[in-house]
């Protein structure tokens, strides 16, 4: 590819930066006026404080998106190819949009932004009143996504309007562009666009301004400012549910009251803009730009910029069009994307939207560390008052998920920069709060490595070696730096896998005896774990290879001789032959001892109450497969599908679901039986509201399990045609609009929620889920191969290959 430099960094605000700019730059918007309002609104400071009680928002995500940034020398910064790095990202819900972060990640600012048009008919509310339709802005010519531009294209439910937004960020600066033509239908309508900051990641302590030229919040040192591209009719600054301008509409059907600020009291703000009234059969267009800053002057200086640079141009810059570096570029860097697309059976849109998702979902700060979606999951009934995360962090096993489907694409950039990321998340003797035993990987952790959550999962011990190793096999990684990475990382990681020992970081002091694991990879149950243990046995057979290479022997052959153990008592461990379901022989999904025959109990999980353990199965035991660890055809194996595909069992412990009509359906897994992940059946309400745990709770499908049987197919020897009409397609069915895959889809057991869901219809559990896209591009990957991308070849020939 040739080395294309974006011309025009971040400018500074000063005047004179900006008249320099617009004479350089020719386009046809100018910077924002600064004229008097054309309504003369009231400065009186608004009554209400604190405000109503503060949620996220929907975590069924349309859209999501942010700029592309270059690494340079493998890291972020300044002055690269790209220029400076913007860090900020946004998502859409519903056609609105909802959690926009700015700084890290995870650091939300807004909670949402929609239009309200007020008319004789009454008022409609978008994303409450409205039906929307989620685009791609930049596609090719087959229609594949070339960058997480969005247009959305909403219909009012009574045909009063119609609307059509474009979203997409600065890519040289903190901004966010929106730009909106409001179409008249049926007569006259009133546009007011509301904005509900949630700054520094909580929904309240906030301030706010208002004023025809200029929207503002801040808490701390955190600022936004929004700037329309002609001014408010009229502008105010409220608290949510007392003064903000969305409850003065619907109680009045127009704004009468218009507040300057909010005053030194914080709480949780509303800021509201009027814009003209609209004639039946006429548009209005406006643009608006929200800066993010440190200070309320970078803040606006950001927005100003974008406006002087031109809109236009700033989605060039973030399309990487013609001679512009951008998302573009990095598509063209993705040599294996194209064939992976060929066995797409919806021509290659959702593949082209799965690659820009994984790289959407790194943090712009630390390189290479790879979160699990961009949602807070349930988000409507989630406390905002305290800072949440919500997927918004690192798990190993997800960021080993994302990091193999990338490699998968033929990016190796991303994929070593998470490698080199790993040992932040990695616990030593000089971890914060660390007393006890090292070497291991944390269970949850923010991307600037603060700890979350101290669950030990030898899965997730596991992942980051063998993900070393396939980057060093892939020449990723190089034998030097290797070596190093063995010595510091990969060696404390695989004699944890063998050792175990007594940890000590917060609530957590328990002793870990592999490969007893304290949770398996669902994070709720201690034991004996099919999938956790294919990966700890992937994890040693890979470190020895590295060990031995490495010069240490001595530690390769111990951690052989660990696997072999572990390898060799699999099915005595965890494989029943007394069930109590179907034949009685199957892989359980954990076993809670090291007889897999007793009538050991599992542990109460999200408001389940524990069942025996022999009524319990998951797909977990095909891990044992796709890592090589057992053959397909593996009696243990075989024996155990029929349990695992029963559709005759009761919804509490029915795990199979298949959605479509007869003769050409889609298969569809929970996690487990009796899981408890999800809406409540009986009665429609979400996941855990207000943290309390309901027996209702259910766990519904997820679609990457699709693609995880159809890894085993292939390793099985089904037809390729099979393997993409099936579990291809199936995936691909389980899309939502902006062709964004879930973490659970609608199973059509009970109450179908406010949100009377369809059967298939991605849930509002986390969407973009990483972890489905990834496997997604790794079923295409692995199909395009005709062999399973996450096989690893040394442990295949050691243990499914044996007679």
């Amino acid at each position: 590819m040739t080395l294309k430099i974006r011309p025009s960094l971040k400018l500074a605000a000063s005047a004179a930066v900006s008249a320099l700019a617009l004479t350089a730059c020719a386009t046809t918007e100018v910077a924002p006026p600064v004229a008097a309002a054309p309504t003369v609104q009231t400065s009186a400071v608004a009554p209400g404080a604190p405000g109503a009680a503060t949620f996220w928002a929907s975590a069924a995500k349309t859209g999501a998106g942010s700029s592309y940034e270059a690494y340079v020398n493998g890291r972020y910064a300044d002055g690269g190819p790209t220029g400076a790095v913007s860090t900020v990202w946004f998502s859409l819900a519903d056609g609105v949009l909802t959690e926009t972060m700015y700084g890290l990640i995870h650091e939300a600012q807004i909670k949402d932004l929609r239009f309200v048009m007020a008319s004789e008919a009454g008022l409609s509310v978008e994303g409450e009143n409205t039906t929307a339709r989620t685009e791609y802005l930049h596609v090719d010519a087959q229609g594949r996504p070339l960058s997480p531009a969005y247009r959305v294209a909403t219909t009012d439910d009574a045909g009063r309007y119609e609307m059509v937004k474009q979203v997409f960020t600065d890519p040289d600066r903190n901004a966010l562009i929106l730009r909106v033509t409001v179409k008249a239908l049926s007569g006259e309508v009133t546009p007011y666009l509301v904005l509900e900051p949630h700054m520094a990641n909580t929904g309240g302590g906030d301030r706010a301004q208002a004023s025809a030229n200029v929207l503002t919040a801040s808490e701390g040192n955190v600022h936004l400012a929004l700037r329309p591209s002609a001014p408010f009719q009229t502008a105010s600054a409220g608290f949510l549910g007392a003064s903000d301008g969305l409850t003065d509409l619907k109680a009045n059907g127009r704004l009468t009251n218009a507040y300057a600020s909010t005053g030194e009291t914080p709480g949780a703000v509303v800021l509201t803009g009027a814009l003209p009234a609209v004639a039946a059969g006429q548009s209005l267009t406006r643009d608006f730009v929200i800066g993010f800053g440190h200070s309320r002057a970078e803040a606006e200086g950001a927005a100003d910029a974008s406006f002087t640079t031109g809109l236009d141009e700033v989605l060039g810059r973030f399309n990487g069009e013609g001679e512009r570096v951008g998302w573009e570029d990095y598509i063209a860097t993705l040599d294996q994307l194209p064939r992976m697309a060929d066995q797409a059976m919806d021509g290659g849109k959702l593949a082209y939207a799965s690659a820009l998702m994984l790289k959407v979902q790194e943090d712009r700060t630390h390189a290479g560390a790879l979160i699990a979606s961009l949602s807070n999951p349930w988000g409507e009934t989630v406390d905002a008052s305290k800072p949440s995360t919500g997927y918004k962090a690192v798990w190993p096993r997800d960021f080993y998920q994302v990091a193999m489907a990338m490699l998968a694409l033929g990016d190796e950039q991303t994929p070593a920069a998470a490698f080199r990321y790993l040992p932040q998340v990695q616990v030593r003797a000089d971890t914060s709060g660390n007393t006890g035993a090292t070497g291991w990987f944390l269970q949850k952790t923010h991307v600037d490595g603060e700890v979350e959550w101290v669950g030990v999962q030898l899965d997730q011990t596991a992942m980051p070696i063998m993900l070393g190793w396939k980057l060093w096999k892939a020449g990723v990684v190089s034998d030097t730096e290797m070596a190093t990475a063995y010595r510091q990382m990969i060696k404390p990681a695989a004699d944890f896998l063998v050792d175990g020992g007594k940890v000590g970081i917060l609530w957590n002091d328990a002793t870990i005896t592999p490969p007893y694991t304290q949770q398996e990879r669902w994070e709720e149950q201690d034991g004996h774990s099919p999938s956790t243990t294919a990966a700890v046995i992937s994890g040693l057979v890979t470190a020895a290879d590295i060990a031995r290479a490495s010069g240490d022997a001595a530690s390769a052959d111990r951690y052989l001789a660990a696997a072999d153990d572990y390898a060799g008592k699999i099915e005595q461990r965890m494989f029943t032959t007394e069930g109590a379901l179907g034949d009685g022989r199957y892989f359980m999904r954990l076993s809670k001892t090291e007889n897999p025959n007793s009538d050991a109990r599992m542990g109460d999980n999200n408001g389940q109450p524990g069942q025996p353990q022999d009524k319990v199965v998951d797909g977990g035991f095909l891990e044992l497969v796709r890592y090589g660890v057992r053959a397909p055809d593996a009696p243990s194996i075989l024996a155990t599908l029929p349990e695992y595909d029963d559709q005759s069992f009761p919804d509490l412990f029915r795990v199979r679901y298949d959605f479509g009509p007869a003769g050409d359906t889609t298969p569809g897994w929970r996690r487990y039986g009796v899981d408890g992940y999800g809406e409540d059946h009986v009665t429609g309400a979400n996941y855990g509201v207000g943290g309390v745990m309901a027996p209702g709770q259910r766990g519904r499908v997820w679609p990457f399990f699709t693609g995880e049987r159809g890894h085993y197919e292939l390793a099985a020897g089904t037809d390729i045609q099979t393997l993409r009409r099936t579990y291809v397609r199936g995936m691909e069915r389980f899309v939502a609009d902006g062709l964004m895959l879930p973490e659970q889809a609608w199973d059509g057991v009970g109450n179908p929620t406010p949100r009377n869901y369809r059967l298939g219809q991605p849930t509002d559990s986390a969407t973009p889920l990483a972890w489905t896209h990834a496997e997604y591009l790794k079923l295409l990957r692995s199909i395009a191969d005709r062999q399973v991308w996450d096989r690893y070849a040394p442990v295949e020939a050691r243990y499914a290959r044996k007679p």
